[in-house]
């Protein structure tokens, strides 16, 4: 076996590895294990076959664009998980994610939160269709995908998280009644937010939301301007 490394962003490298009949499988994944660096084997494993299950799947249904999908793990996989950062979930916590598309950040966070259960909606079928063949080819049993608005959902969840897919308000006005009553996690219920750039003017009306910067924890370049926004909500029953 040989093994050498290839620039792929900068000076940013991948480990590329030549097994036995010229076999070459690029560890990408390998971004991941370093900021998180206590994960089971099957874990790892489920990780490394996400970029060949999600480049499959975009040949028949084109659900992350030709230039995201060659940094698949930076892009959607790690910024995902920027989401783990700010809050770990427990065993059994439930947690919806609306506008799911290909299945980000749901997928990556079920990978990580193997006991806790994950809801991932999106309106577009064929959407929900991709993220149905990864969660199947994965093997994850923590994941129900539902073709559906989120305001057609009957359920309530201790986290609702989301990849930037409104503006707060409309988002809150989405998800209204979705949250639990009783919280099990130091920080109260509420969304996590996957969002972008300068936020003052959209969160001005959110006196309680916080925003925590992915730079504090990513140093890649891509993270930047990202960040993970909390905002709690009351419970309405």
């Amino acid at each position: 076996m040989s093994i050498r490394l290839l620039p792929i962003i900068g000076n940013k490298y991948v480990f590329e590895y030549t097994i036995f009949a010229g076999t070459k499988i690029r560890m990408k994944a390998e971004i991941l294990f370093k900021y998180f660096p206590n994960l089971s084997e099957n874990q790892r494993s489920q990780f490394e076959r996400l970029e060949d299950l999600y480049k499959d799947w975009n040949l028949k249904i084109n659900v992350v664009s030709r230039k995201d999908i060659d940094e698949l793990y930076l892009r959607h996989v790690l910024h995902s998980l920027g989401i783990a950062k700010v809050q770990e979930f427990k065993s059994r916590s439930a947690v919806l994610d609306v506008g799911t598309g290909g299945g980000f950040p749901g997928i990556p966070l079920a990978i990580l939160f193997p006991e806790s259960k994950f809801v991932l909606v999106d309106s577009i079928g064929k959407k929900i269709k991709v993220v149905e063949e990864v969660v199947e080819g994965l093997q994850l049993q923590n994941v129900t995908a539902i073709n559906c608005r989120v305001e057609e959902l009957n359920a309530q969840f201790d986290f609702i998280v989301s990849r930037a897919v409104a503006a707060m308000p409309t988002f809150v006005n989405w998800v209204k009644g979705k949250i639990k009553k009783e919280s099990k996690h130091e920080r109260r219920n509420g969304i996590l937010y996957l969002k972008g750039g300068d936020l003052s003017e959209e969160l001005k009306n959110y006196k309680n939301a916080q925003s925590f910067d992915l730079s504090d924890f990513f140093t890649e370049d891509f993270f930047e301007t990202k960040k993970v926004v909390y905002l709690p909500l009351k419970y309405k029953g």
